[in-house]
């Protein structure tokens, strides 16, 4: 059952969604070769719940840490290690956080020093897809909309869709209805109304759709071995259209980019 919310709550949400934006700000200093994702993982814990927050995915159904953090071929769900990032690595950062009684949750893929110009590509058409998508988010459309808008600008690149794991909707709880895959038909799916949140998330792969689970029940990673990238947002619908409740302003800030994308979603101007 889709859980509608009001003003009140989303602007409740929105201070969850911030806390994880600004978590994924100070990791985008802290992302260089030589650093751990068990280091990572901490500095993120710290920061939350010095915000007064509680890390949202730390023990979500067994979950063992803070961070998913996914590198190179990891699609999703990776657990934190002490294995070293190197240079030309990339990273999917998914951050959770509780706050208020409502969840954000966030992503990005970051880069490791220099990438090569192909995976720089990936990362930028899935980023670029993210929004697409977020487009469709709108009163009257359907889920449908969305997944057809993400998938049909990543596949003209000749990028693989993840068809297992899917986007959702957003609340008192980290997974509720609808659903949010990133494929889809136009005008099919659930219909969106006015105050339903939800965490639009691309996994879009550089070569097959197709995945593999390691035996650790969580990593999920390309069954051809090429990079994967994860960009996700949280999106509320209100006076009928998409509004960001998370923001990668925090990441540009921390990385020196300049960037405009995210105005026309946003009713409310953020000031960071």
């Amino acid at each position: 059952m889709i859980k509608i919310k009001t003003r009140e709550e989303i602007e409740l949400m929105r201070e969850s969604a911030l806390i994880v934006s600004k978590t994924l700000g100070i990791l985008a200093k802290e992302v260089k070769p030589g650093v751990t994702t068990l280091q990572l993982d901490k500095l993120a814990e710290e920061f939350i719940r010095d915000q007064g927050a509680i890390p949202g995915f730390l023990g979500l159904y067994d979950f063992p840490n803070t961070l998913c953090m996914s590198p190179n071929a990891q699609v999703v769900h990776g657990i934190p290690n002490n294995k070293p990032l190197i240079e030309g690595d990339i990273i999917s950062i998914d951050c959770g956080a509780l706050k208020n009684g409502f969840y954000g949750d966030h992503a990005y893929t970051f880069e490791v020093g220099e990438v090569t110009p192909e995976t720089k590509k990936l990362l930028q058409i899935t980023k670029e897809s993210l929004y697409e998508g977020i487009r469709q988010l709108k009163v009257g459309n359907r889920v449908g909309d969305v997944g057809f808008a993400i998938q049909a600008y990543c596949e003209k690149e000749g990028y693989g869709i993840v068809r297992e794991l899917v986007g959702h909707g957003l609340g008192k709880k980290m997974h509720e209805d609808p659903e949010m895959p990133n494929y889809g038909k136009r005008g099919r799916g659930k219909k969106f109304m006015e105050g339903m949140v939800v965490a639009i998330e691309p996994m879009v792969n550089l070569g097959t759709y197709k995945i593999n689970q390691l035996n650790d029940g969580w990593t999920i990673l390309t069954q051809d071995g090429k990079p994967s990238a994860h960009f996700e947002h949280d999106v509320a619908i209100v006076d009928g259209k998409p509004e960001l409740l998370s923001t990668f302003k925090y990441v540009y800030a921390a990385l020196g980019i300049e960037s405009n994308e995210e105005e026309e979603f946003r009713q409310i101007p953020l000031h960071i």
